[in-house]
């Protein structure tokens, strides 16, 4: 696994925009407010073309512009970390137009981004054998004040963390008080954390513990990669097998009927050969039922036939705060009772 260098005291952060630009409020105002941020950091920025372009279909420009800018992006020596402006829709017809030969022959770059920008975390990891950082998008560096978790991200990409913890809430749909008039509003956590844990034989436990290669993302996306000729998931399942393969899961616009099938397809297509547990992220559907069948028990089942442990509810995916996840890192998690914890051994 190749693992890039950190973010330097005055290094250069890179901004590209391979799903949705930052061209609307309140993306706009709040990206402004986090450039500034980094500004005041330390940092020089770097801004791709299309950071505040919104003519594209799903994206941020057309698919041919996207690939190019986050081929130059993420290959520019002057640019230390890539960071994208936000998640979005198609980013998978991005993915077409990267050039992947040149990505794996560069040197090592963090990117990071999360939900559409799956796309690119977890193929730079199984296409190019590089980690990743599964997190913030750009504007959320914007938000005032700042919230533990954005720092936490900031700190990992400086390479002065290699432990993440829980935070004690997180916001639902219906909590947050963003909006255009108030676009740099703070992370508004009202909700207890309160993770559910199971073991190997699908009873629930207090006390949980799995460690594996690190690999995952947004379901909705992993679902479209599923298949194509940008599935290489069981090489590298295959080649970290001696580490066994700890997924990280979480999901946008799906039910928990909808999370089930795409479970059961990953089960079918081998892509948990090898896995050594279940890591769920909030989904953004959050108190979601279907009959018969909620998000706890559409992770539950497939875990209980695969005979792995999951933890469910932990804090990244689309309902804020989150923890940052180095995709690719082996990472050893824990929980007790309403705690859980991640530690990283990048390796």
């Amino acid at each position: 696994m190749r693992y890039p260098h950190f973010l330097e005291k005055n290094g250069t952060v890179g901004f590209a925009a391979p799903s949705y630009g930052c061209n609307r409020e309140p993306y706009q105002t709040r990206f402004q407010k986090g450039l500034e941020r980094l500004a005041d950091l330390g940092h020089r920025v770097k801004l791709g073309p299309n950071c505040y372009a919104g003519c594209g279909v799903g994206i941020s420009n057309t698919p041919e512009a996207c690939g190019r800018e986050l081929t130059e992006m993420y290959c520019e020596a002057d640019c230390d970390v890539l960071i994208s402006c936000g998640g979005g829709e198609l980013m998978c017809e991005t993915i077409e137009h990267v050039d992947w030969e040149r990505v794996k022959a560069a040197p090592a770059k963090w990117f990071m981004g999360y939900s559409d920008n799956t796309n690119f975390t977890f193929l730079l990891t199984t296409l190019c054998d590089t980690a990743s950082l599964y997190g913030y998008n750009g504007p959320t560096f914007g938000g005032e004040p700042l919230h533990p978790s954005i720092m936490d991200h900031y700190r990992l990409l400086r390479g002065e963390l290699c432990e993440v913890h829980n935070y004690d809430a997180f916001e639902k749909q219906e909590d947050s008080i963003a909006s255009v008039e108030n676009p740099c509003a703070i992370i508004h956590a009202v909700n207890p954390f309160d993770p559910t844990y199971f073991d190997a034989n699908g009873e629930r436990t207090d006390t949980w513990r799995a460690k594996g290669r690190l690999l995952g993302g947004c379901l909705d996306v992993l679902s479209g990669i599923r298949g194509t000729r940008f599935d290489r998931v069981n090489e590298f399942c295959e080649q970290y097998r001696e580490d066994g393969v700890l997924w990280f899961l979480e999901s946008c616009e799906l039910n928990p009927m909808s999370v089930r099938r795409v479970l059961w397809s990953m089960k079918h297509a081998g892509w948990f050969e090898h896995a050594s547990g279940l890591l769920i992220g909030r989904p953004m559907l959050y108190d979601r039922e279907d009959p018969g069948l909620d998000h706890i028990e559409a992770v539950r089942g497939i875990a209980k036939e695969l005979s792995i442990p999951v933890a469910f509810g932990l804090d990244f995916g689309h309902l804020p705060p989150s923890m940052p996840i180095i995709c690719g890192a082996v990472g050893t998690a824990s929980g007790e009772g309403k705690r859980f914890r991640m530690e990283y051994t990048l390796r």
